[in-house]
């Protein structure tokens, strides 16, 4: 919690959510003794946090209550062993609505069975309530009442008369609604505290994409926005959506990266500044993996931790190529200096891939940083829109914590690739290094040219790049070489080519 919301809040006034990152959205948690309402389409993993919410409040030595209107007790309990939970210390207070509006109908013609079955139904649950005296409650859920008040007036009343009940009490209280009845039930958001929203998405390849959105909440702060969610065995884990403005660091750009390799440094002023990010353009194979891995070996060799994400090699292929190219990754690896994280796109979201940057950052002290590649990385936020504005937001939150990136993106075409990028992010980064291929004499050679460097002076010239047992070798300026960048040069000068052995 930072200092500014301690001094908001005092501690006893906070209610932990038990939902890992949902307190740090909130800024530290519910304030205490209030009422949210939690609402989603079915499925979206509302029970989820509530049993969450409620086994934090267990923990911390409160006394909680679970009233179900919809959901059996053994229902409860098979969620709960799904995810390895225990509800011990949890009470749980069941009632079945569809029974009790049968036993009203068939036992009495005076009244409507709608008025006697909310009132019988109220009676018994604030009587459990008066009973337990929990400081938490989850009453789940708000459509079994909606339908039991049948008109809006009744069931507004009957909400406000629950609201009053609960703040005398100082009972934190989340009610849960499926949004299968009125999809927009304006009055009871406008009855509560707060308001948080599940979402749940179909792609059209992969795994779910589920998010959480903060609609209200009344008189305290909170990061806005959509946060994307992650529901696993063990529960559900939210990941707060990244503003760089609200973690700043220290990485002002002052040490110098080497790859290790001279020519390269050369060409880069002497190498990449700390804090800055890195933009490798190029066709596939044209050895774009190969420079980033050898800056990772090399920051190895000097103490400096990195971690490279790989969206389309498995690790022994990398492996395997890195050491035909006499990069030896292995004793790092083992060591720890050298982390590499296999991504499957269909089942990575933006909110994950950010709080999983920022473990390895925070938590481990990565100063170096490779993915590989951006094309996969956009496949992997199933091509949202967004897209730029959270590499804006990672790419600045990397820098200010003084990490090195490295961003490969492969171009389609071999000798004439095609210039543009599936997002223009050549504007973010601030160093962008073009690969090539070329032919020349029926061989075909690759070419590397700096275009930007944001932090200081580079070469213009394009250098023969070449890759081969003795590793990643620069050499001298094509001088006499015209269009090696369409990947059909023309000679300029009679003889043998500068550049070229």
């Amino acid at each position: 919690m930072t200092d500014a919301v301690g001094a908001f809040y005092q501690r006893d006034e906070i209610a932990k959510t038990g939902v890992p990152g949902l307190d740090e959205i909130l800024l530290g948690g519910f304030p205490a003794g209030c009422m949210y309402l939690l609402q989603g389409a079915p499925g979206c993993g509302k029970t989820t946090m509530a049993i969450q919410f409620l086994m934090e409040g267990v923990r911390a030595g409160e006394t909680v209550l679970y009233i179900t209107l919809s959901e059996s007790k053994a229902e409860l309990a098979k969620v709960a062993r799904s995810h390895g939970w225990s509800l011990e210390g949890i009470h749980l207070f069941e009632l079945s609505s569809a029974r009790r509006i049968w036993s009203a109908e068939t036992k009495q013609t005076v009244f409507r069975s709608s008025d006697v079955e909310l009132g019988e139904t109220t009676n018994l649950f604030l009587d459990e309530i008066r009973r337990i005296n929990p400081t938490r409650l989850v009453f789940d859920s708000m459509s079994e009442l909606r339908l039991l008040a049948g008109e809006s007036w009744r069931y507004r009343l009957q909400i406000l008369s629950l609201k009053q009940h609960f703040t005398e009490h100082s009972c934190t209280v989340l009610l849960l609604d499926d949004l299968t009845g009125d999809r927009t039930d304006l009055q009871l958001q406008s009855l509560v505290h707060g308001v948080i929203n599940l979402e749940a998405e179909v792609p059209d390849y992969g795994s779910y994409t589920r998010r959480l959105r903060l609609q209200k909440m009344r008189g305290v702060p909170m990061i806005e926005g959509s946060h994307d969610i992650k529901i696993t065995t063990g529960g559900m884990q939210v990941y707060p959506r990244l503003i760089a403005a609200m973690r700043p660091g220290d990485g002002a750009a002052s040490e110098l990266l080497s790859s290790g390799v001279a020519g390269l440094d050369s060409m880069l002023g002497g190498g990449l500044h700390s804090g800055t990010s890195t933009l490798l353009v190029g066709p596939a194979g044209s050895g774009k993996s190969s420079i980033a891995l050898r800056y990772a070996l090399h920051a190895a060799t000097q103490g400096v931790r990195s971690q490279i994400f790989i969206f389309e090699e498995r690790t022994e292929t990398i492996l395997l190529r890195s050491e035909a190219l006499g990069l030896e990754l292995s004793p790092h690896i083992d060591s720890g200096m050298i982390h590499l994280r296999p991504v499957d796109p269909a089942e990575l979201s933006a909110g994950e891939s950010a709080h999983t940057i920022r473990q390895a950052v925070e938590q481990r002290g990565v100063r170096l940083l490779v993915i590989d590649n951006l094309t996969a990385y956009q496949n992997a936020m199933h091509g949202e829109r967004a897209l730029l504005l959270h590499l804006h937001e990672l790419l600045t939150y990397l820098g200010q914590q003084g990490v090195t990136t490295l961003i490969t993106y492969g171009q389609h075409g071999l000798f004439a690739p095609h210039a543009g990028t599936p997002v223009d992010v050549s504007y973010l980064a601030d160093n962008v290094l073009l690969l090539r291929f070329y032919e020349y004499r029926g061989t075909i050679r690759k070419a590397l040219s700096v275009f930007k460097r944001r932090t200081g002076g580079h070469e213009s010239t394009i250098r023969d790049l070449h890759l081969g047992s003795n590793g990643i070798e620069i050499g001298p300026p094509l001088e006499n070489f015209r269009g090696v960048l369409t990947g059909t040069p023309v000679f300029e000068a009679n003889g043998h080519p500068t550049g070229v052995p």
